[in-house]
């Protein structure tokens, strides 16, 4: 995974924002990097077939 410049000053931005704290680039780029590759690891996209059956288990919970 490349993350570019671009990425990497807003990525640095962002956590300063929200952590207050300033990054250097290498560390910036290794936080960025370990955030991608858990995002990759995490994320699974759902199907259709699966979505509805989230929504009919909703359904049935909730009595909607």
């Amino acid at each position: 995974m490349k993350i570019s410049e671009a990425q990497l000053t807003s990525f640095k931005a962002l956590y300063k924002q929200h952590f207050g704290e300033e990054l250097s680039r290498e560390d910036a780029l290794e936080k960025a990097l370990k955030l991608v590759r858990m995002m990759q690891l995490v994320y699974k996209p759902m199907t259709k077939e699966q979505y509805q059956q989230v929504i009919k288990r909703q359904q049935q919970i909730f009595n909607l």
